[in-house]
C-alpha cells in the first residue's frame, strides 16, 4: 500500500509517500480501506521533532507513519471480532499512527459504525475534535447564563464548541479568530460576536461585547493571547486549555487565580486531561451521533490528496486553513 512515511524530523518536506507493507489486523482488531484521514494540528508539531519526550503521541523513533483519525471500509478483521463489520464504514483512531495511508488498523471497540448519510470526511472532523468539543463543554460546565470567549473559534474544535455550548445554554458566545473569512464563518456558526485577536485593541472588543466579564475561557492559543484572554474572566470564571497553537502554553499566577476566585484552570489533554479510554469512545459516539441526527454540523476545510500531504501540513501551520484539514488516499 501507499503510505506517507517521515524519515527525519523536520517542516514538511519531510511527509513523503512510500510502498511498505500492508498492514495486518491482531486480536480485536479491524483492517480499514481509508476514504479519509483527518490531520490534527498536534501532528504538525510532533513532525518537527520538538514534541519528542514531551507529548505521548510523538512517536518512539523513526520511521512514522502520522495520523490517527480515519474512515473507511472494514476489509479485514483479527481473531475475536465479528465478520459482520467486514464491508461497514466505520470511523475511529488508530492506537498512536498510521492513518495517512490507504490501510489503517483500528481496535473493534474504537471502530464506530457510520451511517450511509454521513460522509467520511465529516466523520474524521468529528473524532478527535468532536469528541474534544465535546469534552470542552463537560469540563467548563457551560450552561444557562454563561458568556463564553472561544479562542480559535474557526477552527474544527472551536467551530464545534459554537454549536455545543449554544445547545447548552450559554448566553453569550464570543469567538477569536483571524481574518475577515474566519470571522464571518464564526458569525454564521452562531457567536454573537467574532473578534480578530491580530488586533492590539481586540481585548477592549471583547469587553465591549461582555462588560461584566466573560465566565469561561477555552483557551487554545497560548502564551500572549491566552494571558490577556484570562484577564477578561469575571470573578468565579473558568479557565480551560486545550491547546497552545502560539507554541507555549499558558501560564497563569496561582497567587492571581486565587486573588481573582478563578475556578482552578484546567489543562484538557494528554497524560492529565479528564478523559479515560472509556470516556473517549462515549464522546466521540455523542458527537458522531448528534452529526448524524443534524445537530451538529463538522467544519471540513480543505482536502488534500494522500501525496500531498506536505502541502496539507503547510497549509495548516500557516493557517490558511479553515476548519478539519482531511487527506482523501
Amino acid at each position: 500500500m501507499r503510505a506517507i512515511v517521515v524519515r527525519e524530523f523536520g517542516g514538511p518536506e519531510q511527509l513523503r509517500i512510500e510502498e511498505v507493507p500492508d498492514p495486518v489486523p491482531g486480536t480485536g482488531e479491524v483492517l480499514v480501506e481509508v476514504e479519509a484521514a483527518g490531520i490534527q494540528f498536534i501532528e504538525t508539531q510532533v513532525r518537527t521533532g520538538r514534541l519528542q519526550g514531551i507529548s505521548p503521541v510523538a512517536p518512539a523513533g523513526l520511521p512514522w507513519t502520522p495520523g490517527r483519525e480515519v474512515a473507511g471500509v472494514v476489509r479485514a478483521v483479527g481473531a475475536g471480532v465479528d465478520r459482520e463489520l467486514v464491508g461497514r464504514r466505520v470511523a475511529g483512531q488508530t492506537a498512536t499512527q498510521g492513518g495517512y495511508a490507504e490501510l489503517a488498523v483500528l481496535t473493534a471497540a474504537g471502530a464506530h459504525p457510520l451511517p450511509e448519510h454521513l460522509p467520511s470526511t465529516e466523520a474524521v472532523a468529528l473524532l478527535g475534535t468532536g469528541r474534544t468539543a465535546v469534552g470542552l463543554v463537560e469540563t467548563a460546565g457551560i450552561g444557562k447564563g454563561d458568556t463564553v470567549l472561544i479562542e480559535s473559534a474557526a477552527g474544527a474544535v472551536g467551530a464545534q464548541v459554537i454549536q455545543l455550548a449554544r445547545a447548552a445554554g450559554a448566553e453569550r458566545i464570543i469567538g477569536l479568530a483571524r481574518g475577515e473569512e474566519k470571522l464571518a464563518l464564526v458569525r454564521e456558526l452562531g457567536a454573537d460576536a467574532a473578534v480578530d485577536y491580530t488586533d492590539e485593541t481586540w481585548p477592549a472588543q471583547v469587553r465591549a461585547a461582555a462588560p461584566e466579564g466573560v465566565t469561561v475561557v477555552l483557551d487554545a492559543v497560548g502564551g500572549e493571547t491566552g494571558s490577556r484572554a484570562f484577564d477578561l474572566l469575571a470573578p468565579g470564571g473558568r479557565f480551560v486549555i486545550f491547546g497552545f497553537s502560539s507554541g507555549a502554553m499558558t501560564v497563569l499566577d496561582p497567587a492571581l487565580v486565587a486573588e481573582r476566585g478563578i475556578l482552578t484552570p484546567a489543562y484538557f489533554g494528554p497524560p492529565t486531561g479528564p478523559r479515560s479510554p472509556q470516556e473517549q469512545l462515549r464522546q466521540t459516539r455523542e458527537a458522531l451521533t448528534a452529526a448524524a441526527d443534524g445537530r451538529l454540523k463538522p467544519l471540513v476545510g480543505r482536502t488534500f490528496p494522500l501525496a500531498d500531504a506536505a502541502a496539507a501540513h503547510q497549509a495548516i501551520t500557516s493557517r490558511a486553513t479553515v476548519g478539519k484539514t482531511v487527506l482523501i488516499p
